[in-house]
C-alpha cells in the first residue's frame, strides 16, 4: 500500500512545499496537481531537480492529476488534448511516475450517451498508444456533474480499448455523488483495473443546488453523508494495495498550516485503512 499526499488536500502549496510536507508528515507518495507542476516547469523548475528532490524524502510521485477535457474531438482541438498528452506522459516519465489521471468535463454532455462512449474510446486509446511509448498508464475519473460519470460507462471503455496502460481511480465523493455505484459494486472490481484510490467524503447536493465541489466535498472523512468504512473496506476486499491518495476538498481548511493539514488528513487516511 502507498499512502498518496493529494495536491488538492494542500492547495496553497508549491510542489516543493508539498514535498517536504509529505515526507515530514508520513506519505509514501505524492499525487501532484498538473497546474501545479506545469508552473514549477515553466518557472524554471526541471523534472530531474524534482525527481531528485522526491526521492531524497524517500517518496515516489505516484500520479500526476490530471490530463483534463480529454473528450475534446472537433480537429484542432483533439490535436491540442494530443499535445497536452503527450507533454504530460513525457513529464511521468522523467518523474518516473507510473499514473496519469484523465477525465472529461462537461463538452460532450449534450450528446447521447453512445456517441459519449465512442468518444471516450476513440480518445483514450490514443491517449493510451502514447503511454505505451512512455511506459505510463492512466487512471480513468469519471466525474458526477458530467454525463460521463458512472463506473459502468468507464469499464465499458476498458473494455473497448483492450489495454493494459488503462484503468480507473475509485474517487468515493464522485462515485458516491453519481448514484450509481455501491460499495458492494466495488468488491466485484477486477483489482488490476484499480490503478488508485482517491480516499474522501461530502455529500450530495440538495435539490436546487449547483455542483460546488468545494462545497458539497468540504468535508473530511467521517463528516459527510458517504460511509467511508464501507467504501474502505470494499475496496480492500478486491485485493488492491496500491496507491491510497488523501483528498480534502475544504476552502476553511486549506487556511490552516499545511504541514498540520497534511498531518491530519493522513491521520484520518490511516483510521479507516488500518
Amino acid at each position: 500500500m502507498i499512502k498518496a499526499l493529494h495536491g488538492i488536500s494542500t492547495h496553497y502549496c508549491n510542489v516543493v512545499t508539498e514535498t517536504r510536507i509529505a515526507a515530514e508528515t508520513g506519505y509514501d507518495g505524492l499525487e501532484f496537481l498538473h497546474y501545479k507542476l506545469l508552473r514549477y516547469l515553466d518557472n524554471g523548475g526541471t523534472t530531474a531537480a524534482l525527481n531528485k528532490l522526491v526521492k531524497g524524502y524517500g517518496l515516489q510521485t505516484s500520479c500526476l492529476n490530471a490530463l483534463i477535457d480529454i473528450e475534446r474531438h472537433q480537429e484542432g482541438e483533439k490535436q491540442q488534448l494530443l499535445a497536452e498528452a503527450t507533454r504530460l506522459t513525457q513529464i511521468a516519465a522523467d518523474l518516473e511516475c507510473p499514473t496519469i489521471q484523465i477525465l472529461a468535463q462537461h463538452g460532450i454532455d449534450h450528446l447521447p450517451e453512445s456517441q459519449i462512449l465512442d468518444i471516450m474510446t476513440e480518445n483514450i486509446s490514443e491517449i493510451a498508444t502514447i503511454g505505451q511509448r512512455y511506459g505510463v498508464r492512466y487512471q480513468i475519473e469519471v466525474i458526477a456533474h458530467t454525463k460521463f460519470n458512472t463506473l459502468n460507462q468507464a469499464l465499458e471503455v476498458i473494455r473497448r480499448i483492450d489495454k493494459p496502460n488503462v484503468g480507473v481511480v475509485i474517487d468515493f465523493w464522485h462515485l458516491f455523488a453519481t448514484g450509481q455505484t455501491t460499495p458492494d459494486d466495488i468488491r466485484q472490481l477486477d483489482p488490476s483495473l484499480i490503478f488508485g484510490v482517491h480516499f474522501c467524503d461530502g455529500r450530495k447536493p440538495n435539490p436546487g443546488e449547483a455542483w460546488e465541489e468545494t462545497v458539497l466535498r468540504a468535508y473530511m472523512p467521517g463528516e459527510g453523508d458517504i460511509d467511508v468504512q464501507a467504501w474502505t473496506d470494499a475496496v480492500k476486499a478486491t485485493g488492491f494495495d496500491g496507491v491510497w491518495s488523501a483528498e480534502l476538498f475544504s476552502p476553511a481548511r486549506w487556511e490552516m498550516d499545511h504541514a498540520e493539514l497534511a498531518k491530519q488528513v493522513i491521520d484520518n487516511m490511516n483510521h479507516y485503512i488500518k
